[in-house]
This record gives structure tokens, C-alpha cells and sequence, in this order.
């Protein structure tokens, strides 16, 4: 009641603001667009959101999206859109509630994906490189995971009767989303053969594995439990699904040996005799062909590692959905359950585009991230609570004093139209990195992936008569390393829907599992 009564009080008093404002302010300011728009966006949002249950979540997680990450996509978003760019916002940056999120794991001041995906989804911060399990667990070691394992939102919403859906543009047994269903105590074993022997020995299960008899486990570990699985699993990494014998390749094969695994296993069979009513899809083709209205299990992998970044999505071999088109398609299947469902969402390949040192690659599966929500938004019915959040930000910084409008990938142009130039007299671009593998000129190349075959760059490089606009320029980086590194600084939560509200200053990262679980009423259940 208080939260609720003050943002009256806060109304009142901007209504009585507003009525003075000709006898306050002069004209040319209260009748000022920037005025007028920034006071419209505020009594936007003085409607307070009062539900506090939800018959659905759908969390989007942008693996590395920090803050500069969406300061920068939203202005080339605007930009490609012919505006200046500056003005413009992402779709999920004009929902209502926002707050700031502290990503620290267990161990580590600057996180990883495997602790921060378990604190979202658990309710518990964990060690780095861990799957749902607690901090009492040493990485690598198997036997210490025993008595360990942390139940997840998504397990919950199986248990409660919810339609489930894991969705990622990374492999699907990679950190992310392997922490929705899986326990490990190592982010690595996503097939048999990334284990070590004592490992396989003592009876830990690789991440695949575990997806694909989640069921099973999972009523094991619940007296009574009587579950269907994970209704909709769509992602990458087809090679931990299957023997490393050409004969089990995909026409869509990029090695000549697709699959990892060392066990002789194709678990996309077994998924099929689990399922038989179930649609085991790995191309577009297949991707169309699925009717939502019908389908009761998806098992959608379309590629032997990641799935390819959005900007060069149309080489791949056998095609590809979107991440939007994956969205849109799990909420129609999902919202077949009455009960409601749980999904989750992630860009995977955001975090990927930085690594390698590209902003143009994560900025463009950033933009593409926006798409999805947006379409999510659309799709699914007025009870359904949105959160948006990444789990960790990028050593991704925009610098210098360029003026408003400068392409956000171009080189920096100050406000009198100046090329701005450092001590030596080189020019240099807003967007860059403190570390990582830095300069490469790549020409169009759209895969930021190509980067990594030459050794880090050191020094300043002249850019004087380089396209730094182009896909496939890497930006300068000042530390050089193999692989830029994650950021430690606090990312952004945004909620829209019943429950929405609760989404409001500083919090710790494991406090999203309660937003999800308040709305859902999932533990208490």
C-alpha cells in the first residue's frame, strides 16, 4: 500500500505541478518538445500496476547485454531507422518498471553465465562455472555435487502443471540455458565426451543428457511427481545430441563429423521415443512446417555449435529460424496449456559478438533481442509478466565527445564536425573495448567469429581509411587478449505485466527467481 499510495501522492502533486506551469515557467520552455515528451513519458507511467499474479512469465536473458551494450544498439537501431538515433529505445527500455541488478557470483567480483543463470532461476547465487548447484561444490569435482542440487523456476512450473520452454541462439546445452534444467558441477560437460573419467565413474550425468530425460529425473527426485517435459527446447548444439560417427551427420553438417559424443548415443532418437508425438526439427524447413495449434513437444536444433549470429544468419547451410520467430512460435505452442507456462528466453550470441571483439555483431543480435520482445509483447495474452535482464555486461565502452547523430560505429566527429584524434594525431572510434583480441578489418565478413584465426592486436592502429561502419570491423582494444572478458558493473531488469512493479531499485540478482515466483505462486504450491 505504501509503494501504491505514494505514486498517488506523486500524481497529485505533478497535476498541480503541471496546472502552475504557464504562471512558473516561461512559454518557450513548458511549451519545449523535450519538455512536453519527458513530463507525457512520466504520467505514462503513473497508472500504478497493481496485479501481482501472473498466468505466464516469459524471461529474456541478453547474455552480456550490459548497460553500454543497449545505450549503443538502441542508437543504431534509431540510426538504421534514418533517425539521429540517440532519441530512439529498444522495446523492452519503454516498458514501466526498471531496476539495476548486482551480477557478483559467489566467488567472483566479475561473473560468468553459469552463475548468474543459476541465481536467476534458483534463487540462489552460486560459485562461477556451476549449474544449479549451490556454493558448497568444487568445479570438476562429481562427487560433490550430491545433496547440492538446487531446484529451478522451470522444474517448479512442471511440477505446478505450467507449459515449459527454454529457448537460446547458443548451443542449448550451453550455460544459460543449461541451468534451467540441468545440475553439473561444471559448465563445460554439455556431452560424455567433455567429462573427465572420474566424473562419468561417479554417475554425473552430461548436460545433454539431462535434457533430454529431464522427465525422468526429474520425478525421480519428487515423490509423486507426475510431469510432461519441457514442452519446447529450440537452440544449437546438435553435436552433444549425437555419436561421433559420420553416418548420424545432418545435411546441415559443417565438420565432417558432427557429432561429439563418445558414448555411441544419439539422443535426438531417444527424444523421439520418449516423444512420438513430438517434433524433432533441426533446419528452417522444419522449423515452418511445425503447426503451433497441435504441437505438444518441440525439440528444435538448428546447428552442430551456436547458432549463428542475426546479421549472418542467412549462410547457413540448411536455414535458420530468428530469435523472434522462435519466440513467437513457443508462445503459440505454450499458451495451449490453460494453466499458463513458463519460458525462457535467451540471445546468446550478444555475449559472442563481444568476446570476439565485434560490436557490430552484438549490437545487431541486441537489435534483433528488442525484435523478439517486442513480438513476445504481442503475442502473449494481458496476464503474462515480461522480464528483461542479461546476466553480466562486456568490457564495452562508448568514448570521446562525438556529436549527436555520429554513426555509434564510426569514427568519433566532434560537435563543431571535426575528426577527433588522439595524441598522435590518429583518429579513433566511440565504440571499443579495454581488452580483448582488438583490431581487425574484415571487410563485409558478418560472422565475428572469423576474427579469432590472427593474434591479438597491439597498439593503436591508423583507422584514417578504414570503414569502421562495416560488418566486419573489430574495434581497437587497449589490453590485448585472446577473448574479451566479461564487465563486473550492475545490468538492467525490465518488467512489464502483473508483477511488474516489484521490479524497483538495487537488487541482488537471485531476487528475479521471486519476481517469477511471486507471480507464478510457484513453491508454495
Amino acid at each position: 500500500m505504501k509503494h501504491v499510495w505514494g505514486t498517488v501522492a506523486t500524481a497529485v502533486a505533478l497535476a498541480i505541478s503541471h496546472s502552475a506551469v504557464s504562471q512558473v515557467l516561461p512559454n518557450y520552455q513548458a511549451s519545449n518538445p523535450w519538455y512536453q515528451q519527458s513530463q507525457q513519458t512520466l504520467n505514462n507511467k503513473l497508472a500504478p500496476e497493481t496485479r501481482t499474479k501472473a498466468k505466464n512469465v516469459i524471461l529474456f536473458v541478453g547474455d552480456g547485454m550490459g548497460v553500454s551494450t543497449l545505450t549503443a544498439a538502441r542508437i543504431l537501431e534509431g540510426q538504421q531507422q534514418g533517425l539521429q538515433g540517440e532519441e530512439n529505445a529498444l522495446s523492452f527500455e519503454k516498458f514501466d518498471h526498471t531496476a539495476l541488478v548486482k551480477t557478483y557470483n559467489v566467488d567472483a567480483q566479475t561473473p560468468d553465465s553459469a552463475g548468474t543463470m543459476t541465481a536467476m532461476i534458483t534463487g540462489v547465487k552460486t560459485d562461477v562455472g556451476v549449474i544449479s548447484i549451490d556454493e558448497d561444490i568444487s568445479r570438476g569435482d562429481c562427487s560433490t555435487v550430491a545433496g547440492n542440487e538446487l531446484t529451478t523456476a522451470l522444474e517448479l512450473a512442471e511440477l505446478k502443471g505450467l507449459a515449459t520452454g527454454v529457448i537460446s541462439t547458443a548451443r542449448i546445452t550451453h550455460a544459460t540455458p543449461a541451468a534451467t534444467y540441468a545440475k553439473s558441477a561444471d559448465r563445460n560437460w554439455e556431452d560424455i565426451s567433455d567429462m573427465p573419467e572420474s566424473a562419468v565413474n561417479g554417475g554425473c550425468q552430461d548436460i545433454a543428457d539431462q535434457l533430454i530425460n529431464f522427465e525422468t529425473l526429474l520425478e525421480a527426485r519428487f515423490d509423486g511427481a507426475d510431469v510432461d517435459g519441457i514442452d519446447v527446447v529450440m537452440g544449437g548444439g546438435r553435436r552433444h545430441f549425437l555419436p561421433k560417427n559420420e553416418a548420424y551427420n545432418t545435411d546441415d553438417a559443417v565438420s565432417a563429423i558432427e557429432g561429439d559424443r563418445t558414448d555411441g548415443r544419439d539422443l535426438t532418437a531417444e527424444w523421439q521415443a520418449k516423444y512420438p508425438q513430438g517434433n524433432y526439427v533441426y533446419n528452417q524447413a522444419g522449423f515452418d512446417a511445425i503447426d503451433a495449434t497441435s504441437a505438444t513437444q518441440v525439440l528444435g536444433l538448428f546447428n552442430e555449435s551456436h547458432m549463428r549470429y542475426e546479421a549472418d544468419r542467412t549462410n547457413d547451410l540448411g536455414g535458420e529460424p530468428s530469435l523472434s520467430e522462435m519466440t513467437a512460435k513457443a508462445i503459440d505452442i505454450l499458451d495451449n496449456n490453460d494453466n499458463g507456462y513458463l519460458l525462457v528466453v535467451e540471445s546468446g550470441r550478444i555475449d559472442h559478438g563481444h568476446h570476439a571483439g565485434s560490436a557490430y555483431n552484438a549490437l545487431t543480435d541486441t537489435i534483433e533481442f528488442s525484435n523478439a520482445v517486442e513480438l513476445a509483447r504481442q503475442h502473449a495474452s494481458d496476464d503474462t509478466l515480461i522480464l528483461v535482464t542479461a546476466d553480466h555486461s562486456h568490457v564495452f565502452t562508448l568514448a570521446g565527445y562525438p556529436r549527436r547523430g555520429n554513426p555509434i560505429l564510426g569514427k568519433v566527429v566532434d560537435t563543431s564536425g571535426n575528426l577527433s584524434t588522439d595524441a598522435n594525431g590518429l583518429p579513433y572510434t566511440t565504440a571499443g573495448y579495454t581488452n580483448g583480441l582488438g583490431f581487425r578489418d574484415l571487410g563485409d565478413e558478418t560472422d565475428a567469429d572469423a576474427g579469432y584465426g590472427e593474434a591479438a592486436a597491439n597498439g593503436r592502429i591508423d583507422i584514417s581509411a578504414i570503414d569502421t561502419t562495416a560488418s566486419g570491423y573489430h574495434q581497437e582494444a587497449l589490453i590485448p587478449l585472446s577473448s574479451e572478458t566479461h564487465a563486473g558493473e550492475d545490468i538492467s531488469l525490465h518488467a512489464n505485466g502483473p508483477g511488474a512493479q516489484f521490479a524497483q531499485g538495487v537488487m541482488e540478482q537471485n531476487q528475479i527467481f521471486h519476481l517469477i515466483d511471486n507471480a507464478l505462486t510457484l513453491v508454495a504450491k
